[in-house]
Formats: C-alpha cells, structure tokens, sequence
C-alpha cells in the first residue's frame, strides 16, 4: 500500500477573536510518520481534526494527493481515525467493532470476516475476535480501535494521542507495536500528542507546534541536537540556558561571554558583536572536568558549585550554579566505580563546542 501525500497551505481557524490555527503549511510525504507535538492550546489537535474533515478551515487548503478536500464531507476522505478514548461500540463484539467501517462500505459478509481476521493478525489480537470492549485492558482495546481505523486500508491514518491513557510501561510497547505496522502497512501517518519521549520515538519527523504555529519541523535527531529557538529547545527534552554577550567569531563558530566566561556555540546564524544571546545545552552532554580528557578550542569549561545531588537510579542529576548564579543541570550515568558529588563542592565542568547551540 501506498500512502498518501497531505499538503497544508496557510491553513487557519479561529473562534471569534481567538486564532487556534494561524497560517500553517506543511507537506507531509508519502509513508511518511509525521507528528504535531506541542502544549495544550498549540493548535494540534484542532489542525488533525481539519485534516480529518471534523473542523472547516477558516482559511487555507488541505490537499491530499494534490486534491483539495476542504469541501469534502470526512466520510468520503477515506481516513482513518484512533482516538484516545478509543470509541469503542460497547455492545459490538471486537469483530464486529473492527468489521463496522466494512459494513458501513457495503463489503460483503465474507470478505469482511478475511478482512477483520487479516487485520486482528496485525495487532496480535488473533483470538479476541467474540470479546466485548469491557473484557479487554486499556491496551487491548487501543489495539482494536487501531485494526478497525486500518482495515479498510485507508491510505491515511489520523491518531490523536491515541495513547494518552495507558501508563508508562504500555504506552512504550505500543509506541514500538504502533512504528511495526507503520512500516508494515506503508501508510501515511499524523500522530497529535503533547508527550516529547512519543513523538522522538515514533516520528520520522516531528512538526513542534507553539501558539497556532508551527515553531520547527524536522527530524527527532535535528529537533533535539539542533532546536532552532529557545522554545523548541525548552520543550524537547530538558535544556540549560546560558546568557552571553557575542564578542567573536571563529571558523563559524560564535564565541560568547558568559559573565566572564569565553563560551564557543555552534549557529548558522551571524550575530554582530554586542548582541545578547541564548546558548543552550543539553543536561546530558554536560561533563564534570576531571572527567573529560579532551582539551582545547573545541572543549567548553565553566567552574561551578555544586547545589543539589540526586541518585535517580539509571542516572545522577545534580543542579549547579555558575558563579554569575545561573543554575544548570548535569545528568550522568550512574555507576557504582563512578564517585558522586556532594552538595556543597566547588568544581568545573566540561562540554563540547559541538553540543553548545545558539537559540
């Protein structure tokens, strides 16, 4: 199965004075696993539900395979559609759950029973097709209301956080189960979701939303290791932020001061001498000193005190305060041959000119 290619052109929605969606464009590839991730109030939710024919546009075109569907009604789209509730007929079976979107088609009795058969093999549910809704987990109920948004082999599936009510451990086995039959099926995907760890594990790339906009769109790698403002930064995993001042710049590297301190950050961008500045930095790329053996120009160092100590099993977390007072965040793996820190202790710390970003 081939997917389907979605385009937005300056898509917008408002409600009254309020715009929830404010001139998105995007193109979204065949086969492609795209998500809209974002806070509450970004705009996600309500560009999906465009996308699904829910919600009409109040500017912009939504075109799907080069044709616009903005007067389409959402039953001729050919969409299918997992929600966090799951939406699940109480008083159907799972067959007859997963066969409904057949029935509604007017496929015949046979090829529907080939088809939900087919489609419960895809979620590993072979066995649960006479089971009602209540007889199953939270997971086994997700699974059922992906095979009924796929049987039909639509060439787009819409999921908004269509895992948001599982707990942890769940949530990451069908993160993985969900990203298997992506690339089982070759269908296009738009996943919705607010959970940063979801969106780096399941996307090809992630459209990072922020007030109705689109704020970055690229990569899971490009999105953490390359956040091109503050606010991706910040959102994406956890980030620290140095203050500086721009006073060089070398090989296309920025040079920085710090309170004092000469910091080197990578950036496409060409600041003049003079302009304030935000580097960033991830927790877990930071090193203490006299445990990083590289040296040099390519080597970022900064004396600290060390404010907070915390063992979180896998990895220790420690707050530092540089000596003008921003505090920082350093993350290392835990290890019983590895000394740890006390709260108190004057120390230095270290990190590379590559993992230091100009935002």
């Amino acid at each position: 199965m081939r997917g389907a290619s979605v385009s937005l052109t300056g898509l917008e929605k408002s409600y009254g004075r309020v715009m929830a969606v404010a001139g998105v464009s995007l193109d979204i590839r065949s086969g492609e696993f795209l998500t809209l991730l974002g806070p509450s109030g970004s705009g996600k939710t309500t560009t999906l539900m465009m996308i699904a024919g829910f919600q009409t546009p109040s500017a912009g075109d939504i075109s799907i395979d080069g044709a616009s569907v903005v007067a389409m009604p959402p039953y001729r789209r050919n969409i299918g559609m997992v929600f966090q509730n799951y939406a699940l007929f109480p008083h159907l079976t799972v067959c007859e759950n997963i066969g409904f979107p057949l029935k509604q088609r007017g496929v015949p009795k046979d090829e529907r029973a080939r088809l939900v058969g087919e489609a419960l093999e895809l979620v590993h549910l072979p066995d649960y097709g006479g089971r009602y809704p209540r007889q199953l987990s939270g997971g086994q109920q997700q699974r059922v209301a992906v095979a009924r948004a796929i049987v039909f082999k639509p060439r787009l599936l819409l999921m908004d956080e269509p895992l948001g009510a599982l707990d942890k451990q769940l949530r990451e086995n069908l993160q993985l189960e969900m990203r298997r039959l992506h690339a089982e099926l070759g269908v296009t995907c738009i996943l919705v979701t607010h959970d940063q760890d979801e969106a780096l594990t399941m996307s090809d790339r992630i459209a990072v939303m922020n007030d109705g906009k689109v704020a970055q769109i690229g990569s899971p790698e490009d999105l953490y290791d390359r956040p091109s403002n503050r606010f991706v930064a910040g959102f994406i995993g956890q980030s620290n932020f140095l203050p500086g001042v721009v006073c060089g710049a070398e090989n296309g590297i920025v040079v920085a001061k710090c309170e004092g301190v000469l910091v080197r950050a990578m950036t496409s961008l060409r600041p003049a001498i003079g302009t304030k500045v935000t580097l960033t930095i991830r927790p877990e790329r930071l090193r203490f000193a006299d445990r990083v053996v590289e040296a040099g120009p390519t080597v970022n160092r900064m004396g600290v005190i060390v404010t907070e100590a915390v063992f979180a099993g896998e990895r220790c977390r420690y707050l530092l305060k540089a000596d003008d007072g921003t505090s920082l965040v350093l993350k290392e793996a835990s290890s019983a041959a590895v000394r740890r820190r006390a709260v108190g202790q004057r120390t230095a710390i270290a990190w590379s000119v590559a993992d230091t970003i100009l935002v």
